[in-house]
C-alpha cells in the first residue's frame, strides 16, 4: 500500500488523513481517498493551466462552456440565466460579460422579441480555441473512462454519486 498522504504514528503504521485504521479494509478506502485527492489536484492544475493558456478566470471559462454547450443545443441564453447558472450577482455578470466580450470570446446580441433583454453568444473562433486548448485532454480522458467495462462504470459512477453527497451534506 501506498503510505503517500498519509500521517505516520509513532509506531509507523500508517494512517489516513486525521483519523487511524482499524482494518485492511479501512486502509483500501484511504487509498481510494488518496487517489480522489490526487485526482481533484491533477484537475485543479489542468483548470489553472488552461486558464492561463486562455487569460480567463475559472468563472469565465465556466460561463464560456455553458454558452458552448447551450448553442450546441440551439438554445438561446441571456445574463438572467447564466447569473443564475453560475450563481453570482447581476453586477459580477455585467463584469464577466464585459471581460468576455472584450477578450473576442462572447458577443452581447439584441433579443429577437424582447428589446430590453440581450442574448450572449459564443463568437466562432471561441469554440475552436477552447477545443485546441482542452481537445487532448478530453481525448485523453475519454480513453482512461473508455478502458472500464460497463460494470466497472457503473461502480464508479454510483461511488463518485456517493461522494457527492458526502460532500454536499456537509455543513458550512
Amino acid at each position: 500500500m501506498s503510505t503517500e498522504g498519509l500521517v505516520m504514528s509513532d509506531k509507523s503504521e500508517p494512517q489516513g488523513y486525521w483519523y487511524g485504521l482499524e482494518s485492511r479494509k479501512q486502509m483500501g478506502a484511504v487509498d481510494v481517498l488518496n487517489a480522489l485527492r490526487d485526482y481533484g489536484s491533477a484537475e485543479a492544475g489542468m483548470r489553472r493551466r488552461t486558464q492561463a493558456s486562455m487569460g480567463m478566470g475559472e468563472t469565465d471559462l465556466m460561463a464560456l462552456r455553458y454558452l458552448l454547450e447551450a448553442e450546441r443545443a440551439g438554445r438561446d441564453v441571456g445574463p438572467k440565466e447564466l447569473t443564475v447558472r453560475l450563481g453570482i450577482t447581476s453586477a459580477s455578470m455585467t463584469s464577466l460579460v464585459d471581460r468576455l466580450v472584450r477578450a473576442g470570446y462572447v458577443t452581447r446580441e439584441p433579443h429577437p422579441t424582447d428589446r430590453r433583454a440581450l442574448i450572449l453568444r459564443p463568437t466562432p473562433g471561441s469554440d475552436e480555441e477552447v477545443r485546441s486548448t482542452l481537445g487532448d485532454m478530453h481525448a485523453r480522458m475519454m480513453e482512461a473512462a473508455g478502458s472500464l467495462s460497463a460494470e466497472e462504470s457503473a461502480v464508479v459512477v454510483e461511488f463518485l454519486r456517493r461522494m457527492r453527497s458526502a460532500i454536499d451534506g456537509v455543513a458550512t
